[in-house]
């Protein structure tokens, strides 16, 4: 009789299967839904995970503008880029992007902050598509409504 193998497979990129999910962001805490998200992205959830490989899903986010802060984070977590001139530092609050022309750039930052920096963080990167409101022209590709309200209970102390 065979001995189970004790062998970690690396997945290939051609056997990597994508799918899709879609995810409302309407009342759910930043930081905690950039988490889930990142790890979608990565493939962190599939049995197949191989880190130097892009195994992750599609990830479609709706209401990326309704996501929520806690604490003072609204007016204190401030955003920085630099114009390339000197002293050219200009900095904004999550409040002002969020009530601005882009509001889903916050959560787009939140998330791309925890994928790791190169060329596979970019191409896992292309793989997420924000939304301001509910709709997304993703419909063709059947994406699978993903409920993170129930993923954050579940994980809640106590609950």
């Amino acid at each position: 009789m065979k001995a189970l193998s004790k062998v970690t497979r690396s997945i290939k990129p051609a056997e990597v299967e994508k799918k899709w999910h879609l995810i409302d962001a309407d009342g759910l805490v930043l930081g905690r839904l950039a988490v889930i998200i990142a790890n979608i992205l990565r493939g962190k959830h599939k049995p197949s995970f191989t880190p130097h490989v892009d195994c992750g899903d599609h990830v479609v986010v709706i209401n990326a503008d309704k996501v929520r802060l806690t604490g003072n984070k609204l007016k204190a977590k401030t955003y920085y880029k630099h114009t390339g001139y000197a002293g050219g530092i200009k900095a904004v609050t999550a409040d002002k992007v969020l009530g601005g022309r882009f509001p889903e750039r916050v959560l787009e930052k939140a998330v791309e902050r925890m994928i790791p920096r190169g060329p596979l963080g970019r191409d896992q990167m292309r793989a997420l598509h924000l939304y301001a409101g509910t709709e997304h022209p993703h419909g063709g590709n059947q994406p699978e409504a993903f409920d993170v309200a129930s993923l954050n209970r579940k994980n809640k102390v106590g609950a």
